[in-house]
């Protein structure tokens, strides 16, 4: 009786924490932090949990690139789809290689370098603004040289993901792209083919947990929702910092429990 209500409490988690990453994504990201750990709660094996959780919060990030299609930069879709197909299977790849005790024992150093990424992420978010403003004009964006850099970024995305949104606008800025709103539209259309890519990879590989994905997705959805009518009301660095100090606090439980 108690293992059942235990477990009836899991799921209660899981459920909670899914419209929780729902809102976080949909304000300013950072939703694995909490799902992840709650899919981990189920008793899902720590590659199997990282995988489903991908999969059950990819669909928020499809409409986010339907909303955003209008600004994508048609010339430089070629270098970062390929850029994004080709790191998200590779990084899928590698993760599933990996062995669960190694990636068990990597995912607090993952939760940390994310919730830096996040904190660093306000800085520079602030300077591509500034440099938005004083554009003049498109500049011609060297095509290899940025596929070269995306690459890595993107092998991230497949493999853990948090907080690398930011990475690839700061790389498409440093190459030439000047505009704030270009610059969006295409860091969540990379990301969002580089996580379509792992995706496709984890399913096809079989580590998916359909039952717990379908619970946290519909969760999700219906968090994302409801985040997306209370995002522009909040400031942004009150979003981030709540982000930061979540994404800090669960690295920190994964160090003492690995420890």
């Amino acid at each position: 009786m108690l293992s059942s209500f235990s477990s009836h409490w899991h799921y209660v988690w899981l459920v909670a924490a899914s419209f929780i990453a729902g809102v976080m994504n949909a304000m300013a990201g950072g939703g694995s932090f909490i799902s992840f750990p709650a899919m981990l709660s189920m008793g899902v094996l720590p590659i199997q949990a990282n995988a489903t959780n991908t999969v059950a919060l990819w669909p928020g990030q499809v409409t986010s690139v339907a909303a955003l299609r209008k600004d994508l930069r048609r010339d430089l879709l070629p270098v970062v789809l390929g850029a994004s197909v080709l790191g998200g299977v590779s990084g899928a790849v590698v993760l599933l290689k990996t062995k669960q005790v190694t990636f068990m024992h990597l995912v607090p150093w993952l939760l940390l370098v994310a919730s830096l990424l996040f904190g660093i992420s306000g800085p520079v978010s602030r300077w591509l603004k500034a440099r938005s403003t004083h554009a003049h004009g498109e500049r011609k964006i060297p095509m290899v040289p940025l596929a070269l850099v995306l690459l890595p970024v993107c092998f991230y995305i497949g493999y853990f993901g948090a907080g690398a949104g930011f990475l690839i606008m700061t790389a498409l800025a440093l190459f030439g792209m000047e505009k704030m709103h270009e610059l969006n539209a295409m860091k969540v259309t990379a990301a969002c083919v580089s996580n379509l890519s792992a995706v496709v990879t984890f399913i096809f590989s079989g580590a998916i947990l359909w039952h717990y994905c379908l619970i946290s997705m519909v969760f999700a959805g219906v968090g994302g929702y409801v985040g997306a009518q209370y995002a522009r009301r909040m400031s942004a660095d009150v979003l981030r910092t709540i982000v930061v100090i979540t994404g800090m606090v669960m690295a920190g439980y994964f160090f003492w429990r690995n420890g």
